[in-house]
């Protein structure tokens, strides 16, 4: 079975320009389960949520079904990196303590994803799926400007699984006890080049390069920059976190 392959060619840039996850979330998610021995994130990328998760479990599955993600995957000792679909990821059963999806959700099979994390957790496992959408910048214009090229320019390239993300995944059916979630944000200081490296990891602008032969990201860019001021100053990016977490049921 095949899957969306969206960002093999730019998995160094993903792995260099992919903000990263607040602790507080990686603290929340390794509270949910009984013990801290394995977890599984599957959709792992470069590992970026795989890192966070290793250094409060034992031992870090990490699934990607992309090579080119698991050649450029972060190194860490507690993390073995496996070439897998979510939907299969090759464990035994009744192994994971958590299994996760960290902005990847919305490229799955769900439900078969679902059945799988089933599979795997043990008797009192849990599972956590999240992700984040639309950046916000800390200016109005600076955020018109961005917001502007990402529901403008763009918009007609962004793929239709985006929906189910910007939704915070509420429409994706969850077969599991549902627990309470924090409220948290993803925040990182960048400068004008370091967005500038973000914005071409979208497969929205992959596309768009594809199709018309162009980056439409040098035009954006010049238009934040004349409200930037020192392009090399770091500015405030956050992005707000939907999170969904459970618990196998009772049988």
């Amino acid at each position: 079975m095949t899957f969306k392959d969206h960002f093999s060619t730019r998995a160094a840039q993903y792995a260099e320009y992919r903000p990263q996850y607040p602790a507080a979330l990686f603290d929340f998610v390794a509270n949910l389960p009984r013990h801290r021995r394995v977890a599984l994130d599957c959709g792992a990328g470069n590992g970026q949520a795989s890192v966070g998760l290793a250094e409060r479990f034992d031992r870090v599955v990490a699934t990607d079904p992309s090579i080119a993600q698991i050649e450029n995957a972060i190194p860490h000792e507690r993390i073995e990196y496996r070439v897998a679909r979510a939907e299969a990821s090759g464990l035994p059963s009744d192994t994971v303590d958590l299994a996760t999806a960290a902005q990847s959700l919305h490229w799955f099979d769900a439900a078969a994803f679902f059945e799988e994390a089933k599979r795997v957790l043990v008797a009192d496992g849990a599972i956590a799926v999240w992700g984040y959408g639309d950046p916000v910048m800390e200016t109005p214009i600076l955020h018109q400007i961005l917001h502007d090229f990402n529901r403008g320019t763009l918009e007609s390239y962004w793929f239709a699984e985006r929906d189910i993300l910007l939704n915070g995944y509420r429409d994706v059916p969850f077969p599991f006890e549902e627990l309470p979630t924090p409220d948290l944000n993803l925040e990182v200081h960048w400068t004008l080049d370091e967005l500038a490296g973000y914005l071409r990891t979208w497969s929205s602008t992959m596309r768009y390069i594809k199709a018309r032969g162009v980056d439409p990201v040098t035009d954006v860019i010049g238009a934040l920059a004349e409200h930037w001021g020192d392009r090399s100053s770091a500015r405030l990016i956050r992005w707000p976190l939907h999170i969904r977490a459970g618990r196998l049921k009772a049988d």
